[in-house]
């Protein structure tokens, strides 16, 4: 009997309804988990319009490495850290450098064709592959001990509303884009249920406060605290939500109008809406809905106007300016900083976080990897994606506290590398020819 039909079992044989399923999912008397084996998990976190490389890139490589200003916000992960120089998506064919950037950066394959028109000549349509964070998922999933109830969960922030391959990383396989879910009331809605609407909040955890109890009384004293933690993050998202929604009531800020579909205008509230989506990927983590998720800010081609950072202007535009253009770099230097610290929030949370069911943090059993589209704004170069990983000591043997230049290697050996950090040893992943050197070595 795989783990899902267990804790089924258990609920049923409790009387308890599948409403109480969420709070067992977990619990690792209740999953393979039991036998002290950690799990694996992986996020991928995606910001758009590449980097600044003299304030991202260190100057000296291997253990000795410097943290550029960028990247200060990461500087107590500094010794879990790995920088990754060189990585370069070589994907060609239709499409412009934004487009390719973005629907091939976790496909590593081609675009088909279609009528989609870029910035160059040459219209296409979605990418022709699954995405490696995908691919993972169904290995994950072809397993009973690994299986979770939602396989993959894709957060948005400040995603727009309209699809392209300048907005979609994720793809089931050929022609099928996934679509983040940006809304963390949607997100809680999925996971939990029962609210229905921001202004009607019910309490998932009133309505089911008896059959929290029955649990409780019947699993050990283990189960037992990480339920009691379990329901505690709840609550805090409850409370959290309520606190969104009364201030938006008293204090409403509405996007501006969206009167140019090649613009994105993002809300005010950018800043909150992202911790809140953190907090519920880590939540969904920690109670084992998933094992593979990612985290999209804005898009490729991203105009949001960082208010929050006294940025007016679009992130997109502001990439476009010259190196001489002292404000627009000084601009990017604090948006690109801000999404470091928002990965830092990410990764300080996993590590704050005990691993259930196993020794360690959350963090020494999640390998989290933060992309771009591009390497360079100004230039649109596919080289030197800028990449970061953060974490998984205890699930694989990749050497961290380091910086490595793979001088233009092609990312398709990156994603096998973390195919077969996840055990699934598959030999190629997107175009084949990118993957004739096997994976990287990271060890």
């Amino acid at each position: 009997m795989n783990s899902t039909l267990k804790r089924r079992q258990f609920l049923r044989n409790l009387g308890l309804s599948a409403a109480a399923l969420p709070f067992v999912t977990g619990l690792p008397g209740l999953s393979a988990a039991a036998a002290g084996r950690g799990k694996q998990r992986l996020v991928v976190m995606f910001s758009p319009n590449g980097t600044l490389p003299e304030d991202f890139w260190p100057d000296k490589f291997g253990s000795d490495f410097d943290l550029k200003p960028i990247l200060k916000p990461l500087q107590a992960h500094r010794d879990e850290m790995l920088i990754m120089k060189g990585v370069a998506n070589q994907v060609r064919g239709d499409g412009d450098n934004h487009m390719r950037g973005m629907s091939c950066l976790l496909t590593g394959t081609e675009l088909l064709p279609g009528n989609i028109q870029g910035g160059s000549h040459t219209p296409a349509g979605w990418a022709n592959g699954i995405s490696i964070d995908q691919e993972i998922r169904r290995h994950l999933e072809s397993s009973e001990d690994t299986s979770t109830r939602f396989g993959s969960m894709e957060f948005g922030v400040a995603v727009p509303n309209r699809a392209d391959p300048w907005t979609r990383m994720c793809y089931a396989g050929a022609n099928q884009p996934l679509a983040p879910i940006d809304d963390p009331y949607q997100m809680f809605e999925r996971m939990y249920g029962r609210m229905r609407d921001r202004d009607g909040i019910a309490s998932v955890l009133d309505g089911l406060g008896e059959d929290l109890r029955k649990i409780a009384s019947a699993v050990g004293s283990e189960d037992r605290s990480l339920l009691d933690q379990h329901m505690s993050m709840v609550r805090e998202m409850e409370q959290e939500i309520r606190r969104q929604v009364e201030e938006s009531a008293a204090n409403p800020v509405h996007p501006e109008p969206d009167l140019d579909p090649n613009i994105e205008l993002v809300n005010d509230n950018t800043p909150e809406l992202s911790r809140m989506q953190i907090d519920l990927m880590v939540n969904a983590m920690a109670n084992d809905m998933t094992r593979v998720a990612t985290l999209q800010f804005t898009r490729s081609v991203g105009q949001a106007r960082m208010r929050w950072l006294g940025v007016e202007e679009g992130h997109h535009t502001l990439s476009h300016e010259p190196d001489n253009n002292r404000d627009a770099w000084d601009k990017l230097n604090r948006i690109n900083t801000w999404f470091a610290g928002e990965l830092d929030y990410l990764v300080q949370k996993l590590k704050d976080t005990p691993e259930p069911g196993a020794e360690g943090s959350m963090l020494d059993h999640t390998t989290v990897l933060w992309v771009n589209e591009l390497g360079k704004g100004n230039s649109h170069t596919l080289n030197d994606i800028p990449m970061v990983l953060i974490g998984g000591s205890k699930v694989h043997d990749f050497k961290l506290g380091r910086a490595v230049d793979f001088n233009n290697t092609p990312h398709n050996r990156l994603w096998l590398t973390l195919a077969h950090s996840m055990g699934h040893g598959i030999e190629t992943f997107g175009t084949e020819r990118f993957c004739e050197a096997g994976p990287l070595d990271l060890s």
